[in-house]
């Protein structure tokens, strides 16, 4: 998920973006100690998608914050 589409995205959005990431991510960890892992590139993939989603969810509420 690139940077500009993650911006459109409204917070409910952003809310549950992250968690099917975050189920992504430990479904493929158990496919990784399992043997059963085919591309390990998708692991860093997904890691970076779930960070990018905190970094935006983290940047809209310190620009509410500062508003306020």
């Amino acid at each position: 998920m690139n940077p500009t589409k993650i911006r459109e995205l409204t917070p409910d959005e952003l809310t549950r973006a992250l968690n099917e990431n975050r189920r992504e991510l430990f479904n493929l960890r158990l496919q990784q100690q399992t043997g059963q892992l085919e591309s390990t590139a998708r692991i860093r993939a997904v890691r970076r998608d779930v960070a990018r989603l905190l970094t935006e969810i983290n940047a809209r509420q310190n620009r509410a914050k500062a508003k306020a």
